[in-house]
């Protein structure tokens, strides 16, 4: 029988976001798989560190205040001295604090994970290239953030760079029953169509060009709703914006939820007109997970699973007169948002699902040992 595997994920943001959502899920899933310990390591943020107490492992709370805290290295170290461990960090200041944790434990049998969220490019300076050489594996989400990152590292030993698409994990029954009923919140009567954005609530998510698309459709057809949280003075600006063009009544922010998944399952379609490129896109592959069709921009890795007209609707970013025909093909046509939505869910279950990234995951961590 193979030795347990102590994983420890470091997260040391202080706001929800796609990493924390990353480890999280990899925790929920790994909790009952007696191959593995999990533990979490983060910061006292309220909303960060009750959101992983839920899950009922353990979670240490450090200040991880980057590369000039010298403590959380020392006080981390103490929890690798024995058995065979993994560190599973998600940004660079976070390898750091593992890689002197390690050495400071001088157990031979730790090993540093990094995964890399975005699509960067790589820090170029004698600190960085020391990071990269003393990771045991660096996982980029999508062939995108890979191609931005590893060629412009000179002797990177390339071995080390696995490129595995992340996944969602699909929510329960109860807590997709646990949502609120939009339509009846919203009295909406039943031939308004129902759209989705959910996400940071920012530019580069797109949101402004997504609201300036909508003032150019037929306000009687549709409601948008939106999902998340973001800058407060980004949201006032646009929800000036939706009064000054007469959007109130077509328009609501739901804030930040917990339960987004049961929200999808009651919309139409959803939009994702992100700005900037995106390293997968989380968001996108909840849509398709339950079967909805969606509209999306195709500047990031979006177009390594996702295809035009086939499995989604693709604008070019920060275009809100081509996002507004798109959303308008999906308004006007319920059976094109039906096929859509049935093609991407049928793509989701056969390439793109939970069970085959944890798959792949628990492969790259057992390799680690195979030496």
């Amino acid at each position: 029988m193979a030795k347990m595997i102590n994983v420890f994920h470091i997260v040391s943001n202080k706001r929800w976001s796609g990493p924390e959502q990353y480890a999280f899920d990899l925790a929920l899933r790994m909790r009952s798989d007696d191959n593995y310990y999990i533990e979490v390591v983060c910061k006292k943020s309220e909303s960060v560190f009750h959101k992983f107490r839920s899950l009922e492992i353990p979670v240490s709370i450090l200040p991880l205040k980057g590369l000039t805290d010298l403590d959380s290295p020392v006080r981390f170290a103490r929890l690798l001295k024995r058995g065979q461990n993994i560190v599973h960090v998600h940004t660079f200041h976070d390898a750091v604090a593992a890689i002197w944790a390690k050495h400071i434990a001088e157990n031979p049998s730790t090993r540093i994970v990094l995964t890399m969220h975005g699509v960067n490019r790589p820090r170029i300076n004698y600190l960085s290239k020391k990071v990269y050489r003393d990771l045991d594996r660096i996982i980029f989400v999508s062939q995108r953030a890979y191609d931005e990152f590893v060629p412009r590292i000179s002797k990177l030993d390339k071995s080390k760079c696995v490129i595995l698409r992340d996944s969602v994990l699909p929510a329960s029954d109860e807590q997709l029953f646990a949502a609120p009923d939009l339509r009846r919140e919203l009295d909406l009567p039943s031939g308004q169509a129902l759209i989705m954005f959910h996400g940071r609530l920012s530019h580069d998510k797109g949101l402004d060009v997504l609201l300036r698309a909508i003032t150019q459709l037929d306000r009687d057809k549709f409601h948008l709703v939106i999902a998340g949280a973001g800058n407060r003075k980004y949201v006032a600006q646009q929800k000036a914006f939706i009064v000054a063009n007469q959007l109130v009544r077509n328009v609501t922010f739901l804030g930040f939820s917990d339960n987004v998944q049961g929200l999808i399952k009651q919309c139409d379609f959803g939009v994702l007109p992100s700005v900037v490129p995106e390293a997968l896109g989380l968001s996108n592959l909840e849509y398709m997970m339950h079967g909805k069709a969606h509209v999306a921009t195709n500047n990031g890795a979006q177009l390594e699973y996702l295809e035009n007209g086939k499995n989604a609707l693709l604008v070019n970013p920060n275009n809100p007169y081509a996002l507004a025909e798109a959303i308008k093909q999906l308004l006007d046509d319920p059976a094109l948002r039906t096929r859509i939505g049935a093609q991407a869910q049928q793509d989701f279950n056969e390439r793109l699902n939970y069970d085959n990234f944890y798959h792949h995951m628990t492969d790259i961590y057992q390799q680690l040992f195979d030496k």
